[in-house]
């Protein structure tokens, strides 16, 4: 719900200070990122945080923009964006989608606290109990699936000193929504869901 306050500055949409914190009390914001930050860490962190193609484009034109003012809100960065880039990715998305995902990923840390939260989840489950994780990002999926499957990988034949698997992987591939859901639920379109038992 966070992602629908204007206040918060998630939104390319909707007018807001260039926040982007989902725990008020940490330091970094997106505003101190795309005013602050080199051009080659901001392109680094819409190449692979973003995985927006455009990634040179967009950071020199933010670098270009803030020079002549510092970029303040949230639709001052999505005209910025949009003027560079132009036409949207696909034909559906806004040119500054990818742009504000990276921002948010980076902002938050969700990545590093991603892998961190399912670790220690698996670590407090019971033997038999079953943890299921919820991805919205093709880069959450990636950590979420790396970690069940390290988990859940049996030693090779004559490495005796290779842990034994404690996890059982009970999706191979990970669950996508239904078409319905879909519909009852746009945002559910990118979820991809994986589930595993502590043995």
């Amino acid at each position: 719900m966070q992602l629908d306050k204007g206040y918060k500055g998630f939104s390319f949409s909707k007018e807001g200070p260039l926040d982007m914190r989902m725990d008020p009390t940490s330091d970094l914001t997106a505003k101190e990122v795309v005013n602050s930050w080199p051009e080659s860490e901001l392109a680094t962190i819409f190449r692979e945080l973003g995985e927006e193609p455009r990634w040179k484009r967009a950071a020199k034109a933010i670098v270009d923009a803030r020079r002549k003012k510092k970029i303040e809100t949230t639709t001052q960065l999505s005209e910025v964006i949009a003027s560079a880039l132009k036409t949207p990715l696909k034909g559906k998305w806004h040119p500054a989608t990818l742009i504000f995902q990276a921002l948010r990923i980076c902002v938050n840390r969700e990545l590093d606290t991603i892998a961190e939260g399912v670790s220690k989840a698996i670590h407090m489950l019971s033997q038999g109990g079953k943890i299921g994780v919820i991805s919205f990002h093709s880069l959450e999926d990636r950590i979420v699936k790396n970690i069940f499957k390290d988990a859940s990988a049996r030693p090779k034949k004559g490495d005796k000193a290779a842990p034994l698997p404690f996890l059982k992987l009970l999706t191979k591939k990970p669950i996508a929504p239904t078409l319905q859901e879909i519909r009852l639920n746009p945002r559910s379109r990118s979820a991809k869901l994986r589930f595993a038992e502590k043995i």
